[in-house]
């Protein structure tokens, strides 16, 4: 029953009205967002909101002037707690609308974005049966910042420990189980048995072994380089498909952007999704932020930017990783699509629309849609010209290969786009892994999903420093280990789940590149005992045919390495960069410093975050001067 509320919703006209009078709005504003929600299918608060036109805020004071209704302000005056329901969260955050306080003859106030809306109505005569029911105005921000306030801690625990808690063994928590200890103790007993009983005929086996194994990960990566080729970069999604989607029938797309300490590169992120071609009233922009990160809530909130992005502030707690800040934030997202940037991405403007089109005209089982990431700092240093074209071969030959193939593809760290429900039906990310898309790429593959390469790039900022590159680096090597050693604990319903194909190309491209970066400096010690004392010093561990073996992997396996990545180089045409892929074996040194620095912190740090610097190159600092002066001429 619904009692006492002074007059009703006010027509949308006059609230417009009562905001030209407060010089709150102008009528060049208002034209645009009627004709904005016209095309988009939005209503003229969500365009003007969207727009920058005016705060949440702004209209909720509105309504409530021109209505007669309370304004709410759930700050300075919380929810009374007793009244909600957790089970009801989602309706609260979907609706805009969550119980604020009981009046003193029982009845209960609702707070609305839009009050009596009739989903709500209904609703709250179903919550409140025979109780005096009526309505106050509240902003979108609030309700927000209440449910945050009220559910940190179920959402936070939730972020930690639900996927350990629902499927254990696909968690990263514990990092090696019993048996993987067992097995490990008896191979290593093995080892140091056949040593001292036959130790050269042991050490034999192992060159022979690692020989063998060096020349299999070298056709393998042939094989997905010559598959890849054979076709487009990605799915292609056209400009005739894009042109074909009607704006009134996009879905509201959630864009995370887990950010920790990295104020500095906030105005690129906000630059970026303006930039995006999207209606901007159907973005829901989540500043996935750190509680205990005060300056960049600080910079974020002095932005001012548009009511589309909303701060979520991650309560602090361990472990402190991207993947458990993404799972907190995704309690908050409203959009049936999700995407995860990083702060200093810089996405093509097309690609939301271009993901929405390829899984409008795919099958369920496509699950995610990953873009291809590169870098617009490629030219700076050393180390950016070998990451470009490092991440020019992974993305434009190896994971179109691995998607033709059908193995399990490990996503990048950025520009996946979800199916919201199937993320959440798949337990998220897993908090504990330090490279969580590379785990979440074979969760989804395991649970019978798809995952699709789009034609589309973002382009980011190649890590320049030499120390941060090895913290980043180590990182994404140690997640490899424990995704690897969380996905073979059941090395038979792996095999089962994958087939013959997928089980092996998770091997050889999860697994043996992590032990090739551990492997590479024995070698390159062998060869260089070989160099100094002369072949008679390894004769007796390598036998004629290992040797030649060994020679074609070192001189026409380390020569196909070089040629392909200068392949990919060309594909692009940044035929600039092309003669330093004959530097890759300088970097592949840094990838075996990397690989040891991983091991140790698997060991003894497993889920410590090692952070990555941004913001330091000077293509980054030059975009920052061009957004902060458009009218320099930068």
């Amino acid at each position: 029953m619904e009692t006492g509320s002074p007059g009703g919703p006010p027509p949308e006209d006059e609230t417009l009205a009562h905001l030209m009078l407060a010089h709150r709005l102008d009528s060049a504003a208002l034209t645009r967002a009627r004709a904005q929600a016209r095309a988009w299918g939005m209503t003229i608060q969500e365009t003007l909101v969207a727009d920058g036109a005016l705060s949440p805020r702004d209209w909720a004071g509105a309504v409530a002037a021109v209505s007669g209704l309370p304004l709410a302000d759930l700050v300075a005056t919380p929810c009374d707690e007793t009244l909600l329901d957790h089970a009801e969260r989602d309706f609260y955050l979907g609706h805009g609308v969550i119980p604020w306080r009981r009046d003193e003859d029982g009845g209960v106030v609702l707070a609305a974005v839009r009050p009596r809306e009739p989903e709500a109505l209904e609703w709250a005569t179903r919550m409140f049966p025979g109780v005096p029911i009526r309505w106050a105005v509240t902003a979108k921000f609030d309700i927000l910042w209440t449910l945050q306030h009220v559910y940190d801690h179920l959402a936070d625990l939730a972020a930690r420990e639900a996927l350990y808690l629902r499927t254990p063994e696909l968690s990263a928590k514990v990092v090696f189980t019993p048996p993987q200890v067992i097995f490990a103790a008896i191979m290593a007993s093995l080892l140091l048995l056949g040593l001292w009983i036959a130790p050269v005929p042991t050490l034999i086996a192992g060159s022979a072994l690692v020989t063998v194994f060096y020349l299999l990960s070298f056709c393998f990566r042939f094989l997905l380089t010559w598959v890849g080729a054979r076709h487009d970069v990605g799915i292609a999604v056209h400009d005739h498909e894009i042109e074909a989607l009607k704006p009134e029938e996009l879905p509201t797309y959630t864009v995370l952007v887990p950010m920790y300490r990295e104020k500095e590169v906030l105005p690129i992120l906000v630059h970026s999704i303006r930039r995006l071609d999207y209606p901007r009233a159907k973005l829901d922009v989540k500043l996935v932020l750190e509680q205990d990160d005060e300056e960049t809530i600080e910079a974020a909130k002095a932005l001012h930017a548009e009511g589309i992005f909303e701060i979520i502030r991650v309560p602090t707690s361990l472990p402190k990783t991207k993947p458990k800040a993404c799972n907190y934030a995704l309690h908050f997202a409203r959009g049936e699509l999700c995407v995860v940037f990083d702060a200093e991405d810089m996405p093509e403007p097309d690609q939301l629309k271009k993901a929405v089109a390829l899984f409008k005209r795919s099958g369920p089982e496509v699950a995610c849609v990953q873009a291809r990431l590169n870098y617009f700092n490629r030219r700076e240093n050393f180390l950016t010209r070998m990451f470009t074209l490092e991440y020019s071969n992974w993305f434009d030959y190896l994971l179109p290969g691995l998607h033709i193939l059908r193995v399990p593809i490990p996503l990048g760290g950025t520009s996946n786009h979800f199916r919201t429900q199937v993320l959440r039906d798949l337990g998220a990310w897993d908090p504990y892994n330090v490279t969580e898309d590379a785990d979440l790429g074979v969760r989804l593959t395991q649970a019978g999903y798809e995952v699709a390469v789009v034609n589309s790039t973002t382009f980011e900022e190649a890590n320049g420093v030499l120390r941060s590159w090895i913290n980043q680096r180590s990182r994404w090597i140690k997640g490899y280990m424990q995704t690897w050693l969380v996905h073979m604990r059941r090395p038979v319903q792996l095999y089962s789940r994958l087939g013959h194909v997928g089980f092996w190309g998770f091997q050889f491209f999860v697994g043996f590149p992590v032990l090739t970066a551990l492997l590479n400096p024995l070698l390159w010690m062998t060869t260089a005992a070989t160099l100094i004392w002369g072949s008679a010093a390894i004769d007796r561990f390598f036998p004629a045919p290992i040797i030649y073996l060994a020679i074609f992997n070192l001189v026409v396996g380390n020569a196909m390495y070089v040629y392909l990545t200068m392949v990919a180089a060309a594909k692009r045409g940044w035929f600039m960069l092309m003669p330093w892929a004959l530097l890759a074996p300088a970097y592949w040194v840094l990838h075996s410093v990397a690989a040891y620095k991983a091991l140790w912190q698997l060991l003894l740090r497993p889920h410590y975050w090692e952070k990555t610097q941004h913001g330091t190159s000077i293509a980054t600092q030059e975009a920052l001067a061009a957004i902060a002066n458009p009218g320099s001429g930068r």
